[in-house]
């Protein structure tokens, strides 16, 4: 989603002042419920843009609730989330938010290709037709080369195996040009290298202006990854810098022992 006006941009006949740009994510004492399950409640949390937010917190603890909610997928209760300035259905409609779910709800025999896959992430940009321009192309190339499967991109997904059908979705976030990408649990059944790999990517996209919320159980990535973390227990514990959300006696908050 394009913004208006640069970060920092004189207002309209205003004579120089400067206009604040909102916050990437602004979730404020958002409530979840599924039928009398309460999955979060008073949770907030604010993300600026260009930053690597981590979600930290046991199983069940809300964080793909919360991710979910930002997305616009799930309907809070009570609360509310606005993502750059606006409901998450906008940025929705104009490709503006990717999402990389724990696991994809897909028919892994289906003949679909690595490439066509990762093309998916290009629909909102090309109308109800769908028909691939250049630009289309040329984005699927550089997401499959980025994320090291550019040698793969015709072999068929089902038969990839669990690493690299991790990079494929997110080869597929990254095709779409989001300027928010959430990713939950992307690094859970995957080698050391892949997770390297895409925590390296996850830094460079944000280098580059992209926002990221990841959720993790692997507290030892997180220092390398996250330039803050929210602490997630049913609400938003704690939110700060890793050094200090990471330490024994935070963590043991959110998981009811130490962490160390």
């Amino acid at each position: 989603m394009t913004d208006p006006l640069p970060a920092g941009s004189p207002a309209p006949g205003g004579g120089g002042a400067r206009v604040a740009r909102a916050p990437a994510v602004e979730v404020r004492a958002l409530e979840v419920r599924y039928g009398e399950i309460l999955a979060l409640r008073g949770a907030s949390l604010t993300v600026e843009r260009g930053r690597v937010c981590g979600l930290v917190g046991m199983n069940g603890a809300g964080k793909t609730s919360l991710l979910r909610t930002i997305l616009g997928l799930t309907r809070p209760g009570a609360g509310s989330v606005l993502v750059d300035g606006a409901p998450p259905s906008a940025g929705r409609r104009a490709g503006a938010i990717a999402y990389v779910p724990q696991s994809e709800d897909v028919d892994w025999d289906f003949p679909l290709s690595v490439r066509e896959v990762v093309a998916t992430g290009r629909y909102a940009r090309q109308g109800l037709l769908r028909r691939p321009r250049p630009a289309d192309r040329a984005a699927v190339a550089e997401a499959l080369e980025r994320v090291g499967l550019a040698e793969l991109a015709q072999r068929q997904i089902g038969a990839l195996s669990g690493g690299q059908r991790k990079r494929a979705f997110v080869a597929r976030a990254i095709a779409q040009e989001a300027s928010l990408l959430l990713l939950d649990e992307p690094f859970a059944g995957v080698d050391t290298g892949t997770q390297e790999d895409l925590s390296s990517l996850l830094r460079e996209l944000a280098a580059a202006g992209a926002t990221v919320v990841v959720s993790t159980h692997d507290l030892d990535a997180v220092p390398a990854l996250c330039d803050e973390v929210a602490l997630v227990a049913g609400t938003v514990l704690d939110h700060g810098e890793p050094a200090r959300i990471l330490e024994p006696a935070s963590l043991a908050r959110a998981f009811g022992r130490s962490a160390a």
